[in-house]
């Protein structure tokens, strides 16, 4: 009988993800995991059939990790809901670089991971600030987030620097130009601050 695993199928994925933290997808491998564990490489093979499936929990990590950051900047309420969805994710691009990378800039064609649930909440943040309905909200947010998508991309690949201010101001610029061309009238709940 082969001996017991010392590490549990979370301290590995963890240790994956710390890995990914610093050097993205391309740097978790076995031996690496084995020895960021101070272990073999073999250690991984007790709890995943190949790399692969590790990689796959890493993603579903990553995913948990942004969203984390989505709950707590709308916790904060420094800004109103849907305009924290977006600094979160430009502040996610800012300290989570590599995961930010993983995420949000490689064809994940054929590996989905747990977006839909999401892309629903953000809707719904978007109706209720516009009085749009589920078309026209949908329309507004993909126009929006491929804004705040560029700004994050540029700043994870350090192609920009801007601060936060200067940030919170661009999109607020654009959501209300959003918000004229879809002839909303002001509302309470936008992306105001």
């Amino acid at each position: 009988m082969p001996p017991k695993c010392k590490f549990t199928k979370e301290q590995i994925v963890q240790a994956a993800l710390e890995i990914a933290k610093n050097g993205g997808m391309s740097s978790v491998t076995a031996r690496g995991v084995g020895a960021w564990l101070n272990s073999s490489s073999k250690v991984i093979f007790g709890f995943f059939q190949n790399m692969d499936e590790l990689q796959d929990e890493v993603v579903n990590a990553a995913y948990k990790l942004y969203q984390s950051y989505i709950s707590e900047d709308i916790e904060k309420g420094e800004y109103p809901p849907y305009k924290a969805s977006g600094m979160a994710y430009i502040r996610f691009a800012r300290e989570q670089k590599e995961l930010f990378k993983i995420l949000f800039m490689c064809d994940r064609t054929n590996k989905a991971i747990a977006a839909d649930d999401h892309w629903r909440d953000i809707i719904s943040l978007v109706e209720s600030c516009t009085n749009l309905n589920n078309k026209e909200a949908n329309k507004l947010h993909l126009e929006m987030w491929v804004f705040v998508h560029g700004i994050a991309t540029m700043i994870a690949t350090s192609y920009l620097v801007l601060d936060e201010e200067h940030i919170s101001n661009m999109i607020t610029d654009i959501f209300f130009g959003l918000k004229s061309t879809y002839g909303v009238s002001d509302i309470e709940g936008g992306t105001n601050k």
